[in-house]
């Protein structure tokens, strides 16, 4: 799935001539919104009647509020029919898969393998992309960078 994801976030970025997950929304037609939103939720996407949107809590740093952003992208993107939110409340299915996918293409979209080096630490590539340092958990490094 790893391959499905990178190839629609290179497909994604090409077509639109931009990595920037608030640009990729607009050029979707997907809104973006920030609300003041309880502190457990970071944001959410939903599609209603044909209306996208992503949702994201204004109380976060800008980071987080990208990174939000793209990982809600991966949703519009990589499920645009599911609803995650209804599914965790009122199913007893999992969510994980989906979860991990969202992260994936936010980590594809975010990290600039241009920036890393050889022997670079995970901080100093979060540091250099301006990403959390979690969302390398979900970023394959290739060989011989």
């Amino acid at each position: 799935m790893k391959f499905i994801i990178n190839n629609t976030v290179n497909q994604l970025c090409k077509k639109h001539k931009t990595k920037n997950p608030f640009e990729l929304a607009d050029c979707l037609n997907i809104h973006v919104f920030f609300h003041d939103l309880h502190e457990e939720i970071d944001g959410f996407y939903r599609c209603e009647k044909g209306n996208r949107f992503i949702a994201i809590n204004s109380n976060l740093s800008e980071t987080m509020q990208k990174t939000v952003c793209a990982h809600e992208l991966g949703h519009a993107v990589l499920h645009e029919e599911v609803n995650t939110l209804f599914l965790r409340k009122n199913t007893f299915l999992s969510v994980d898969r989906l979860e991990i996918e969202a992260n994936t293409f936010a980590a594809l979209l975010l990290i600039d393998q241009k920036t890393i080096n050889q022997g670079d630490t995970k901080a100093c590539i979060a540091y250099k992309n301006n990403i959390p340092i979690e969302l390398l958990e979900f970023y394959t490094f290739s060989e011989g960078r």
